[in-house]
C-alpha cells in the first residue's frame, strides 16, 4: 500500500537514498534539510500528515529529539510513526529518542531492507485535520 513518507536530513545524499529506496516501492516522499521547514510544511495548505517520518538526530537549528516532541506535543501530528536515524545509535540515544516520541531507531548506515520494513508496519494516516487558530 502507497504511504506517504516524509524524510528529515540534512544530508542531501541521505534524503535522495530513502527517497529513492521508498519510491522504487510506490511510496510518496516528501524531504527536508532540516525541522523548520517541514512543520512549515505540515501546517501550510498543501501539507498532508505522513504515515512514517524517517528523522535525523543532528539538525541545524532544532534536533532531532526536539523535533519529535514536538510533533508528538500537537494531537493533529501525534499518528505519525517516528523513526530516528543516526550516526549517534547508543542505548542513551536510543532512550532518548524513545522518550521524544520515536518509535524506532536505526543507526547509519542502516539497511534498505529495514527502511521498507517500518513502512510495511506503518498504517496509513487519515487526511490532516486543521486545527483552527482563530
Amino acid at each position: 500500500m502507497s504511504q506517504l513518507i516524509m524524510v528529515i536530513d540534512d544530508s542531501p545524499v541521505v534524503r535522495k537514498i530513502i527517497g529513492y529506496t521508498l519510491m522504487r516501492e510506490g511510496h510518496t516522499v516528501v524531504a527536508f534539510p532540516d525541522g523548520y521547514k517541514a512543520i512549515r510544511w505540515l501546517a501550510s495548505p498543501q501539507g498532508q500528515l505522513p504515515s512514517v517520518l524517517f528523522l535525523d538526530l543532528v539538525l541545524p537549528r532544532m534536533n532531532g529529539y526536539a523535533i519529535a516532541r514536538y510533533l508528538k506535543a500537537h494531537p493533529s501530528y501525534k499518528s505519525i510513526t517516528i523513526v530516528m536515524i543516526s550516526r549517534n545509535c547508543g542505548l542513551i540515544d536510543r532512550l532518548k529518542g524513545r522518550l521524544a516520541g520515536a518509535s524506532a531507531y536505526l543507526g547509519k548506515p542502516f539497511r534498505t531492507k529495514d527502511l521498507l520494513a517500518i513502512c510495511g508496519k506503518a498504517r496509513p494516516v487519515q487526511a490532516l485535520a486543521r486545527v483552527s487558530s482563530g
